[in-house]
């Protein structure tokens, strides 16, 4: 093909590192389980959900390249066609026109060349002249140890919106190779580039030197011939290794997405990681200096894994697109198990991806925001209404006329006693061991107040979604908690309970709560989006009808319900 059409498609996202003899970190490797299949998929599946995007079987992880094109949606991942736990990966592809609706296609990406021969790991899509390029990590085999490099694929055909076939050019890849010192087992995961205004093409990589974590730029004229940068676009000590980089502007004012190429006073730039070492992922929001080819993150921008978090909970290898046709910012994310290898392999599957989400930038110019894409609204059903009412303390109301494992459920709080609030410690700075240490059973002056989900008839299993107010010197600090630790009877799952501090004032704010319920994932956004948390649970009892849905207060204090609206969840089409 002529290199004037090379201009393409799609992504690769996080990935796995190799080093001499084995794989380091990322994914546990099970090297005698990754081709294990069930021996059959049981018929009877109620932890498969409803309405979020998962393969028909096997393993799942990282989100790639993800785009719109022609009017279609598609989502390339990382898939074990093989068995339910990492290994002999491809990317998957699936189109849609709607987000919500999905048609898998053959594989994008296989391994099949010298330069991938041993992995295809992830990346991203990039539009050049309106074409589509992929640029993903691939894994190339050596006598002593295996390395990794970028590579490109392009479309064989423009002009099919599903873009079925891809192209590995063997005349150009690989694109980047590992010099100049670059750790050639911590290379990886290129993000969407963007173009400077010298016209100039820049993408990133994530690596690490040491425990020193760092994006490393590149720049290219024609997309193709790529030469590394001296120093690298931004870098941190002691975060260990970047996977999954993603660098993106978002405009100061309003909810509208914009090009990754942007720039100027009108937008701030994001840089995102996910943290190789504690499966965690954070961002700061900062100033992109194009003369220089630096990133700053703003004053008081926390650089390690304390720092602010799209999701506080199971959520990693996240990627975003610019959705130009609906001029919007767009975050997929991967959401892993917390059951065992054993009962994945009895389920015969393993992982999934979040809703997609539209993502902007908050009135503060200090945080994102985030929120389900207006597409799932679509598939809400049979509606239960609660009226404006006060909720006493140590009230439980139940939630009737939904499908209680497959919902979506907004409520909205009111605080009228503010002073009533306890007094905040000041040791209380990690939010996630302030969840742990005070859950949905204890009690509180202002709060715990929220929701039940997924809970069983006599409340043996329940997941708990809540807040609490607490009184620091005069300020008042919300946190957010989503507990697992009664959300199974099963004691091998992870029940681990997570949390975070929102920032919002009670005084004038209501506090919000969304979850979307779906059999095994809850994903809970407060306040509008500004903290949002993602829990997988595995109930015995609380599964299909035997599922339940409560408003609680659990604080001594009254609150006031102003509105709570639920809803039955259809299900979505994925076509396999």
């Amino acid at each position: 093909m002529a290199m004037n059409t090379v201009l393409w498609l799609i992504g690769l996202f996080c990935s796995v590192l190799f080093v001499s003899h084995g794989v380091e970190a990322s994914h546990l490797y099970y090297r005698n389980l990754q081709s294990l299949q069930s021996t059959s998929i049981p018929k009877n599946q109620p932890y498969r959900t409803g309405y979020h995007f998962q393969p028909s079987k096997n393993w799942m992880n990282d989100p790639n390249g993800p785009m719109v094109y022609k009017g279609i949606y598609h989502l390339m991942y990382q898939w074990n066609p093989l068995g339910v736990v990492w290994g002999n990966i491809v990317w998957a592809h699936a189109t849609s026109t709607d987000l919500v609706n999905w048609i898998h296609h053959k594989h994008a990406i296989v391994t099949s060349e010298p330069f991938d021969i041993k992995g295809v790991w992830s990346g991203s899509t990039t539009f050049v002249n309106g074409k589509p390029i992929i640029q993903y990590t691939g894994i190339i085999e050596s006598n002593q140890w295996n390395y990794q490099v970028q590579n490109m694929a392009v479309p064989k055909n423009l002009s099919d919106p599903y873009l079925v076939e891809w192209d590995k050019p063997a005349k150009w890849n690989p694109i980047m190779k590992p010099t100049d010192g670059v750790n050639a087992s911590a290379f990886r995961d290129p993000t969407t580039a963007w173009k400077g205004p010298d016209g100039r093409w820049r993408t990133i990589i994530g690596s690490k030197i040491d425990r020193k974590g760092m994006a490393i730029m590149y720049r290219s004229k024609d997309f193709i011939h790529w030469i590394k940068a001296r120093k690298p676009l931004h870098s941190a000590r002691n975060t260990g290794m970047w996977e999954c980089p993603d660098f993106f502007p978002v405009a100061l004012k309003g909810m509208n997405g914009v090009d990754t190429s942007a720039m100027g006073p009108l937008v701030k730039h994001v840089m995102k990681v996910s943290l190789d070492d504690t499966r965690h992922e954070y961002y700061t929001v900062g100033t992109y200096d194009h003369v220089k080819d630096r990133y700053i993150p703003d004053q008081g921008s926390i650089e390690s894994d304390t720092g602010l978090r799209y999701d506080y909970g199971k959520f990693y290898a996240s990627k975003t697109f610019f959705d130009h046709e609906k001029n919007r910012r767009v975050l997929w994310g991967w959401i892993n198990e917390s059951s065992t290898v054993e009962e994945d392999t009895k389920k015969g599957w393993s992982g999934l991806q979040a809703v997609p989400r539209t993502l902007w930038l908050d009135r503060s110019g200090k945080q994102l925001m985030q929120w389900p894409v207006r597409e799932i609204n679509s598939l809400r059903a049979k509606r239960a209404i609660l009226p404006s009412q006060v909720l006493k303390r140590g009230s439980v109301i139940k939630i009737s006329g939904i499908t209680a494992s497959q919902a979506d459920v907004d409520v909205h709080f009111e605080l009228p006693k503010l002073a009533d609030a306890e007094i905040m410690d000041p040791s209380w700075v990690n939010p996630q061991l302030l969840c742990s240490a005070k859950p949905a059973s204890a009690k509180g002056k202002l709060g715990p107040f929220g929701l039940l989900v997924l809970a069983s008839k006599k409340f043996e299993e329940q997941t708990a979604i809540f807040f609490r107010v607490y009184n620091n010197h005069g300020k008042y600090v919300v946190v957010m908690c989503s507990d697992q630790s009664r959300s199974s009877l099963e004691e091998s799952n992870d029940k681990t309970t997570y949390g975070a501090f929102v920032n919002v004032d009670p005084y004038h704010d209501k506090l919000s709560l969304r979850s979307l319920i779906d059999h095994s994932i809850v994903e809970s956004f407060g306040v509008g989006g500004k903290a949002c948390i993602t829990a997988r649970v595995y109930p015995k009892l609380a599964v299909g009808g035997g599922a339940q849905l409560y408003v609680f207060n659990n604080g001594t204090q009254n609150v006031k319900i102003s509105s709570l609206k639920a809803w039955s969840m259809k299900k979505a089409h994925i076509k396999y």
